[in-house]
Order: structure tokens, then sequence, then C-alpha cells
């Protein structure tokens, strides 16, 4: 099976670039040729490829500040090669790269992975924008699609929802996984406390994520805010790439006098990363919309308590299981969250406990990838109808 995957893969990307990396390496494994199709802007860093994975960069042109992904390069090398493949596997919505491969009248099945564009509060983000791009083709083309990719039941709804329960194409209900073999080995305690001047006695409340509005982080700082003043020992540190939002941060920071408690160490990877996890007491993500939060997913598999709201990409089965304390999306809620995690060990541990269990049974990244690598077979000339959501 050959395998193209088009999204813009970067670290500046987040969550998706890492989605796709451990889905092609599943696939590779499996026997498929893979490749992936990314514009790039200058000066962007491309994320890691898989080994025996194909590269294919085309660069941004200017009015991807308008219509997102532009890219004339990447039309036209779709022209060129759409026929050489036999999944072309679009990630996310309202980009260049998820409309145009639609338009192609193409022998390769067409696949979509919605990675929690078209929950409520992500359309209301550069609506008048989104419904101006829906007008023009968005909405129709999605209609033509082979298989719709989703990560929970709430999601197929929101597609339901966006197609107006009009020919809405095969969906496939399946959640994103982890490569557990990647968190085997975790730097030794105290390593991350100690690069930051954290002492080992201090509480370590984690927020690590791109820093965006939709993060929630205008949730977490009011909500930090008594329990930093009360607790002279809490460290917060707000962990990741700047993605328009920094500077609201480290204002709070600096008008409330709480530059020696809150730390931003920007985009943290790698044994650094891992570090951070193994050294937080909590790990807090009050989101207001996630396709699937790969970073939630990692602190549960490292056993990190973890206080969520349930827009994270699977908030269903987070509440079924209790493998995380769940947040409304108010201050109260995420405050009063944090002071549980903080004061009550039974609690923190019982999260500990289910958390890295949940991980083992439902999100094993062998197991997930192999499901969708089934589900693209099925889509394949002669094969059997694929499973799809109700």
């Amino acid at each position: 099976m050959r395998i193209l995957n088009i999204c813009g893969y970067s670290w500046e990307i987040g969550g998706p670039a890492r989605i796709i990396y451990d889905h092609a390496t599943v696939q590779r494994r499996l026997g498929a040729e893979v490749s992936i199709l990314t514009p790039l802007s200058p000066g962007e860093r491309v994320y890691p490829v898989p080994e025996g994975v194909r590269l294919i960069t085309v660069p941004r042109h200017p009015l991807a500040r308008i219509f997102p992904e532009f890219s004339p390069q990447l039309s036209e090398f779709l022209r060129r090669h759409d026929d050489e493949f036999d999944i072309i596997h679009l990630h996310g919505m309202f980009h260049f790269g998820s409309v145009f491969p639609l338009t192609l009248r193409t022998r390769a099945r067409r696949v979509v992975t919605v990675h929690g564009t078209l929950e409520p509060w992500a359309l209301r983000k550069g609506r008048w924008k989104k419904e101006f791009f829906s007008s023009l083709g968005q909405r129709r083309l999605l209609r033509r699609a082979d298989l719709v990719h989703v990560n929970s039941a709430e999601e197929a709804e929101d597609v339901r929802r966006y197609l107006r329960d009009r020919d809405v194409p095969p969906l496939l209900v399946l959640g994103n996984g982890m490569r557990l073999s990647d968190y085997e080995r975790v730097p030794p305690t105290g390593t991350f406390r100690q690069k930051y001047g954290i002492a080992p006695a201090d509480s370590v409340i984690l927020f690590l994520s791109r820093l965006n509005v939709k993060k929630g982080l205008d949730l977490l700082l009011p909500a930090a805010l008594p329990l930093l003043r009360q607790r002279p020992n809490l460290r917060l540190v707000v962990a990741g790439p700047d993605d328009g939002y920094r500077f609201f941060v480290e204002n709070f920071v600096r008008e409330n006098g709480l530059e020696k408690q809150v730390l931003l160490p920007g985009m943290l990877t790698g044994d650094e990363k891992l570090a951070a996890f193994r050294d937080a007491d909590a790990f807090v993500l009050p989101s207001y919309s996630e396709g699937f939060s790969i970073a939630a997913l990692e602190a549960l598999t490292l056993g990190v308590p973890a206080l969520l709201s349930d827009r994270v990409g699977f908030g269903d089965q987070l509440s079924q299981t209790g493998a995380a304390l769940l947040c409304e999306l108010n201050v109260e809620s995420v405050r009063a969250g944090l002071e549980r995690l903080l004061d009550e060990p039974s609690l923190a541990a019982d999260l500990r406990e289910r958390g890295t269990r949940f991980v083992r049974e439902f999100a094993d990244i062998d197991v997930v990838a192999t499901r969708l690598y089934r589900a693209f077979e099925a889509l394949l000339p002669g094969a059997e109808s694929v499973e799809t959501f109700p």
C-alpha cells in the first residue's frame, strides 16, 4: 500500500506531526510505502522523519496568511503524482492541503482526519473565515472523502453537524495512541528540578502545550494565582512554543509578581520533556478544544496525576475510566481541581495507577495504528467494507 500524508509537518505544528510519525512507523512495519507532503516556511523546523519514510517539502506561498498552507507547488505535485498513491491522508480542515486533494479526480482513496477542527469552540475561532471557506467548497468537498477518521463519538457528531446530516462519508471512530517504548527510559528524578533551580520539596504543576488561547491558559493562570500566593513552595511550569499567547502569560506573571514561582522554559523535547513530566506533581490542560491531546496522553503514560477538561479529545473515555480528574471550563473548577491534586495524596496515587492502565489498554500505538491501517486496506478495490461508526 502506498500512503501519502498531507499536513504541516514541523515542530511548530505540534500534535498532528507526532501522530503522523507514530502511524507512519507502524505502517512501514506493516509493509506500506509512506510519504509525507508538507508546506514549509523559511526557518520552520521539520519534525523528525521515520526511517524509510519519504519527506516531500514545498514552499508556502505568502497568501498562506489568508488561506492556510497555500502552496502552488503542492497542487502541482498532486496533479502529477496523485495516481501513484493508494491512500491520500489529509490532516485537519480549513487549509489548502485539506481542500485541493478533494478536487482531484484520482484513483487514490482519500481519508480525512479531522483533528478537532470541527469542535464548536474551534469553529468559533476565526468563524468568518471558516464560514467563508465552507461556503466556497470545504463542506461540499468533505462529502467526497472516502473515509473520515475521528477520535471520539463526540467528534463524529461534530462532523455530522458540520455536514448538516447530508451525504456524510463513512466515519471511523478511533483515538490516537502512544509508542509506549518511548517512555520506558526516563531521566532520573530531579533532573528537571536541578536544571531550573526547583527544590526537591517544592510542588510542581506542569502545563505543557502550545501557548495558544484555546489551551485554557486564561483559566489556568487566575486559577493558580491564589494557590501560588498561599504556597511559597509551589511552582507552575508553563512549557511550550509560543503560538500567540506567551505575551499575555508574561504580562500576568509580571503584574502579579510571580517571577520566582512561574517558569516559562519554552518548548521542551526529548529527554528534557520527559524529565519535566518525571518531576511534576500534577499535569494540567484545561483546553477549550483539542483533536486529541498528545501531551495529556504523555502525562498519563508517565503516571502524572492530571487535571484535564473533557475537550482533550478523549474526555468520554476519561470519564468512564476515571483516568484523570476532569474540570469544567471556568476558573473556580480549575482551581478546585488543582487544590485536590496537591492536597489529596490518595487521589493522586489513584490517578497515577488509573492513568497508566488507561494508556496500556486503550492507547498502545501498535494496536491503534494497525486498526487504522486495516481501515485503509478495506478502502482498496476488492476489499471488504470498512468498520465505521453507526
